[in-house]
């Protein structure tokens, strides 16, 4: 069976990375943009990540610029972003894109692992949410509307 650790990404530098230097870890897997009337969800995010990084907890941020063009910048210019507004400290990655026949083949997995509203794989806004256990399997998906403190305590029943 497959699992997230299966995948190697880019992070922002471009430098390749394997998702198995996550394996036993819980992750949040989320598509992110900087100019998105849901952006102020990184404040909620960094706090919940700061909470429980320390029992095994990562965040893993993929901008997106796939709705209505809310980011646009570079991957320079997205983490400088995240830094100066909202002080992210868990890791931004290279800019994907999460629908279509060039969605990134990791979205692609959790999209199929996890169906969205009434039964669809794709991603309809800025920040879907993934949850990953330590096995690596995806256990919750979550919509663009929901916010760290109801993710908070689906995080609390598999840390």
């Amino acid at each position: 069976m497959k699992t997230i650790y299966d995948f190697s990404v880019k992070d922002a530098e471009l430098n390749d990375i394997s998702l198995n230097r996550y394996h036993e870890k819980v992750l949040l897997v989320v598509n992110v943009a900087s100019y998105c009337g849901l952006t102020y969800q990184y404040k909620g995010l960094e706090e919940l990540y700061k909470k429980y990084k320390s029992k095994g907890f990562e965040i893993l941020g993929f901008p997106c610029n796939q709705f209505a063009l809310q980011e646009p910048g570079t991957n320079k210019e997205i983490k400088e972003f995240c830094d100066i507004n909202y002080g992210i400290t868990f890791k931004i990655f290279n800019k994907i894109k999460v629908n279509g026949s060039k969605s990134d083949p990791l979205f692609s997995f959790l999209k199929k692992e996890k169906l969205g509203v009434a039964g669809t794989s794709q991603i309809k806004w800025n920040f879907t949410k993934f949850l990953i256990n330590k096995n690596g399997e995806v256990v919750k998906r979550f919509s663009p509307q929901v916010e760290s403190d109801e993710i908070e305590s689906f995080l609390k029943k598999i840390l």
